[in-house]
């Protein structure tokens, strides 16, 4: 099997970067043409970086800057303050090309 996501698009906002324990992670937001449509919304892209690949986004692409993602689908659950089970989808970076 095979968890495999390639996008295009723009970064919506200035990537972000935080530190857990010794790991650097970098958070980002990518818009494509074709956007999933929930509830009437176009739904962003989110994309997480590891370490030096998040280093080299954090440093060298802003809002609006065209990239390539290529990287595996990562899914969560967790259950919020309301005892509601909460679920998201989240994409883990691999690759980061600068176009």
């Amino acid at each position: 099997m095979k968890n495999l996501v390639i996008l295009i698009g723009r970064i919506a906002a200035a990537p972000e970067t935080r530190q857990s324990g010794e790991t650097s992670i970098t958070s980002f937001t990518l818009v494509t043409d074709r956007p999933k449509i929930v509830d009437g919304k176009a739904v962003k892209n989110d994309i997480t970086c590891f370490n030096g690949l998040g280093g080299s986004v954090a440093k060298h692409k802003a809002k609006g800057d065209l990239v390539e993602v290529q990287g595996r689908l990562h899914y969560s659950k967790w259950t919020d303050r309301e005892q509601i089970e909460r679920y998201s989808v989240e994409i883990v970076a691999e690759e980061v090309l600068f176009l």
